[in-house]
């Protein structure tokens, strides 16, 4: 189990598009969202899509399957400062999808992050510099379903 296991970090723009590649999908209770001002971190912990084990076996290709999630926690260090818009604080049980990781580099290797949710959610964090990991901490489980998009 353990060669199965994602445990990146992001250090730069290119890097953090791989982690909203990996975490697209990914779903998250609002109650596991945490911004530690203190620490200079945030952190959550999601229910992560699997979807390079579905490339690499094939689903793509005409199988049908419903997939695999694990689940996965997320940190990102140096946050000096962390917004919410749309996203109900106060319903700890609220579930929201993750649709993308955004960044705006700034010139003193700051930058702004969004995590986009479903929902029109967005977490704004500012950071001195970009420093992130994801680590999957669970064994794999069957997905009740396979994420779908409309397509436009």
């Amino acid at each position: 189990m353990k060669d199965e296991l994602l445990k990146l970090k992001a250090e730069s723009k290119d890097d953090l598009a791989i982690l909203s590649a990996v975490l697209q999908d990914a779903v998250v209770r609002v109650g596991d969202l945490a911004y530690l001002p203190r620490e200079h971190r945030f952190a959550t912990v999601l229910n992560r899509y699997r979807w390079e084990k579905e490339t690499l076996d094939g689903a793509g290709l005409g199988k049908r399957r419903n997939g695999e999630r694990v689940r996965t926690g997320l940190h990102f260090n140096g946050v000096l400062r962390a917004q919410v818009l749309h996203v109900p604080l106060a319903d700890k049980s609220h579930v929201m999808e993750l649709l993308a990781i955004e960044v705006e580099e700034k010139e003193d290797g700051a930058a702004t992050i969004l995590l986009d949710f479903s929902g029109f959610a967005t977490i704004r964090l500012e950071v001195e510099c970009i420093d992130a990991r994801l680590d999957d901490l669970s064994a794999p489980w069957s997905a009740r379903r396979r994420p779908a998009h409309a397509v436009p």
